[in-house]
């Protein structure tokens, strides 16, 4: 079972690093009519809108950060998991 739980972690960490790149994009007011930045964008955009706050920079660290945590803490556990069982 050690191979499910890297690749639990393998998928987790790259979805996780999408968020993270594109929190990045967005707080340097990167060109959107760009097609890596379009592509990032469309592959992070679920998470828009997660929370309601007043300033921009906390409202998309709030909205992907948070994101990018949660996929790592749940990879990390169901990964345990089934590390345990085996």
């Amino acid at each position: 079972m050690r191979g499910i739980d890297s690749v639990i972690r393998t998928v987790a960490h790259v979805l996780a690093g999408i968020l993270v790149v594109w929190i990045l994009m967005d707080l340097l007011d990167a060109n959107r009519g760009n097609t890596v930045v379009g592509w990032f964008h469309s592959a992070a955009g679920w998470s828009i809108g997660l929370f309601d706050v007043a300033g921009r920079t906390l409202q998309v660290l709030l909205d992907y950060g948070i994101a990018a945590v949660v996929y790592v803490v749940i990879a990390n556990v169901l990964a345990g998991r089934a590390f345990a069982r085996s």
